[in-house]
């Protein structure tokens, strides 16, 4: 599998069409950072088929978009399936993994403030 990383953000007051602003790559899963600040991140990323990304847990909640394909979902050993469109909000701290039975792209949103309770 290769992982490539664009860390340089959208540019600001200008359209983007996000589901073309990442294209996918052979055998590759590709991230695109949106939006970084402090207190929580915006990042897009595509799959392409059979690949995944290894299980892992965030200290936050992360809510993750398809939008384009679908994306096979493992939260906490149950296995969800995402449809173009659909959204869904992973709790912090629970172990998760993305696996792309076929093709799909994705917006991931973290917000870290409002932990402050």
């Amino acid at each position: 599998m290769q992982t490539k990383n664009d860390s340089k953000e959208l540019e600001k007051l200008k359209p983007h069409l996000i589901v073309q602003v990442i294209q996918y790559m052979p055998n590759a899963v590709v991230s695109k950072t949106i939006l970084k600040r402090i207190t929580g991140n915006v990042t897009l990323s595509s799959f392409d088929v059979g690949e995944e990304l290894a299980e892992k847990l965030s200290p936050y909640d992360t809510f993750v978009q398809i939008i384009d394909g679908q994306a096979q979902v493992t939260i906490d050993n149950k296995v969800y399936t995402l449809k173009l469109g659909e959204g869904m909000i992973i709790p912090s701290h629970a172990l998760h993994q993305f696996h792309a039975n076929e093709q799909f792209k994705m917006i991931i949103t973290v917000i870290k403030s409002g932990y402050e309770d």
